[in-house]
């Protein structure tokens, strides 16, 4: 067997073979940041941007993301995902986006929390782009993971 899992004995890519391993309950949960200007700030807490309701237009669109990982990420296993949630905290600074992924299955929900967090930024900056160009979308980063063999994974908060 090779020594990394998705390349095998002649050098050629491909998906982990998880047929034998055992179903248990995965969580994953996500965190990125983007920051953006006090106007923007002030018109998403007002709901007054003009392409529509920022918040939930994020929220929606990372669970979106986060059922499709499959399709953006070459080698990520199709997942049957038991739940996705979406939070942004506004904050004077910008937003907070957290996602949790939920699955029960033979691989983690890793990069489904992460896609979620990412494309979730993604139409933040879309949506607020004519209202502040200098957005940085930051810090996407695994929170915490739970089920599988390889065990538990908790960053602290930052």
């Amino acid at each position: 067997m090779s020594e990394f899992s998705h390349i095998d004995q002649n050098g050629r890519l491909r998906m982990v073979d998880v047929t034998s391993k055992s179903s248990t309950q995965r969580k994953a949960k996500a965190k990125g940041w983007v920051k953006i200007s006090p106007l923007a700030v002030e018109q998403i807490q007002e709901n007054s941007v003009r392409k529509g309701n920022v918040l939930e237009t994020a929220r929606l669109a990372g669970i979106l993301a986060a059922k499709n990982s499959s399709q953006l990420i070459p080698l990520c296993h199709p997942l049957s995902l038991t739940h996705v949630d979406i939070e942004c905290l506004v904050m004077d600074e910008g937003i907070e986006i957290e996602a949790l992924a939920t699955a029960e299955g033979k691989t983690g929900v890793e990069m489904e929390a992460l896609i979620a967090v990412s494309v979730a930024a993604l139409t933040i900056y879309d949506m607020c782009k004519s209202i502040d160009r200098f957005m940085e979308i930051t810090d996407i980063k695994l929170m915490e993971k739970s089920g599988g063999r390889s065990g538990s994974f908790s960053r602290s908060s930052d």
